[in-house]
This record gives C-alpha cells, structure tokens and sequence, in this order.
C-alpha cells in the first residue's frame, strides 16, 4: 500500500468525512454531488490524498449538513483549544437579556435548560422584577400591531361590465 503524503493529518480527515457520509447513509457519488465537487476528488480526500482548501471543505460540510468549522479542526486550518469569542453570551445570558419574556418565562426557560445542561453554581438569575419588563414593553413598538390598510374602490372597467351583462342576460333566458 502507498504511503501517504498528508501523514495523520490527511487520515484524521478523510476518516472523519468517512465517518460521517456514511452516518448521513450517503454514498461518495450522492455527497459529491451534494457538495458540488468530483467523485474522484472527494474519494481522495477520504484516503488521504489530497488536502482540500477551506472553500471545498465548506461545501462537503454543507452537503454533509454539518459545520464547517468541524472539518477545519479536523483539517488542521482551526484550533480546537481556541476559546470562543467573549462577546458571545451564554444560553443563561441571553434569555436573561430578552426583555420580551417576562420574568417568570424567564426563570422557566432556565429552569428547562438547566435540566438539559445541568445547573452551575455560578449561573446568574434571570432579573425578578415584573416592572423592568413592562416598562421595556411599553418602550418598544409591537411589531405584532397590525398596520391599517386602506382600501379604495375598484372602478368597474367596460369588460366587467359587459361581462356582467351577458351573465345576467343568460340567466333570463334559462
């Protein structure tokens, strides 16, 4: 068997895209034409071959339905140990900035979240006072109001007339 070039790096990827067309019970004709590449080009990838750049990459993870992001750790374009940006808030973060929930739906949500991720000690409570999320409300325009529409009256042109005619003629002569 022929060594491959790529080394682990080329086998780690190709057995991970292995992995998961067959998991999508996909053969490498029906992804390659999914992700828009070759069957030969895609096969090579999964032996190790060849090293795709990160615009294929992005298509077989679209064929695939998975993150790009997964096959450039898996291809070594991404490190694994990065630590996710800081602006990105929490779950428990976000539901407890959404002034469109009230403070029970709130503490509800947490609740469900918690009882999927677990409970942290360090989570922070969702704000308890009812008025702050009044007066949000009240600050903020309901997109959900529905707007007036106005109608004018449509003007019956001489076909509608003349059609209206002879619908009335026909129906006296039955």
């Amino acid at each position: 068997m022929a060594r491959n070039p790529l080394g682990d790096l080329g086998n780690g990827l190709g057995d991970y895209l292995r992995e998961q067309r067959l998991s999508a019970r996909l053969s490498v004709r029906q992804l390659s034409e999914l992700a828009g590449i070759s069957n030969p080009y895609l096969s090579q990838i999964e032996r190790g071959l060849k090293r795709p750049s990160a615009d294929i990459l992005q298509q077989i993870a679209k064929g695939l339905s998975i993150s790009a992001e997964t096959l450039y750790v898996q291809a070594g374009l991404l490190d694994p140990d990065e630590e996710a940006p800081a602006e990105r808030p929490t779950a428990r973060e976000a539901i407890t900035a959404d002034l469109r929930l009230t403070s029970r739906q709130r503490q509800t949500l947490i609740d469900i979240y918690d009882s999927f991720v677990g409970s942290p000690a360090d989570a922070p409570a969702p704000p308890r006072p009812e008025k702050t999320a009044a007066r949000s409300r009240e600050a903020t325009p309901s997109s959900t109001t529905p707007k007036k529409r106005t109608t004018t009256p449509r003007k019956r042109t001489s076909a509608t007339r003349t059609s209206s005619a002879t619908s009335r003629s026909t129906k006296t002569t039955s």
